[in-house]
């Protein structure tokens, strides 16, 4: 990544929805904007590294016949008293189901974002942001009782499944995972069942490979 991430503090009178929709107005190029501990955070755009890996990552659950792995949308968590406590874009992510009529109008509601209780194990593969992958983002899916977390993490070369999603108190910022399986990158990871055991190798440095265009006629 050649940028860090942006963030800033949200003003707790202003629906975090609506902050969002102001910063991707407001910007001059396309942002995917989120909302985690009361801090709009605008990802760096991935490189290639980044996007290659995590959509290998996701074939290889649609290859496992774990149909309902995704990329691409966002999800809403709430508090107790219904406010917005987060809004995450995840690199990937395995549903419970395909969204219902009800989903379909909670995202009309929440213009554009689903209830986060569609997911039953989530991703992040980390860029120049990856403290927020590992502390407000492990909260945050912690905190809405996300069964399983997998991470890759770039910096350290490791990968990580973290499971047993604890929240010890009213404050959400302290839900933590109690289980952690570790691997370096290159070496299997195993996942909960009914999950395949995934390959991190796609994260490791290889040839790189050039298609040719193909001749002007």
């Amino acid at each position: 990544m050649s940028a860090e991430p942006i963030m800033e503090p949200v003003m707790t009178q202003v629906d975090p929805i609506d902050l969002l929709i102001a910063f991707e107005e407001a910007s001059p190029m396309p942002i995917r904007p989120e909302y985690v501990e009361g801090t709009v955070i605008v990802p760096p755009q991935p490189d290639y590294k980044h996007s290659k890996g995590a959509v290998k990552l996701a074939v290889q659950f649609h290859t496992a016949g774990i149909d309902l792995a995704g990329m691409g949308m966002g999800f809403r968590a709430a508090h107790k008293d219904g406010s917005t406590m987060a809004l995450v874009i995840p690199d990937f992510y395995v549903l419970y189901r395909e969204p219902t009529e009800l989903d379909e109008s909670y995202r009309k509601a929440h213009k554009g974002w689903y209830p986060i209780g569609m997911i039953a194990l989530v991703g992040e593969v980390t860029s120049t942001n990856h403290a927020i992958d590992i502390g407000a983002k492990l909260s945050a899916y912690a905190a809405a009782g996300i069964p399983a977390y997998v991470l890759i993490n770039r910096n350290t070369k490791t990968a990580h499944c973290y499971t047993d999603p604890i929240v010890p108190g009213d404050d959400p910022t302290e839900a933590y995972y109690d289980a952690d399986t570790k691997v370096d990158l290159g070496e299997p990871l195993s996942l909960p069942a009914p999950y395949p055991t995934l390959d991190t190798a796609p994260f490791l440095e290889t040839d790189r490979k050039t298609v040719l265009p193909p001749s002007a006629s």
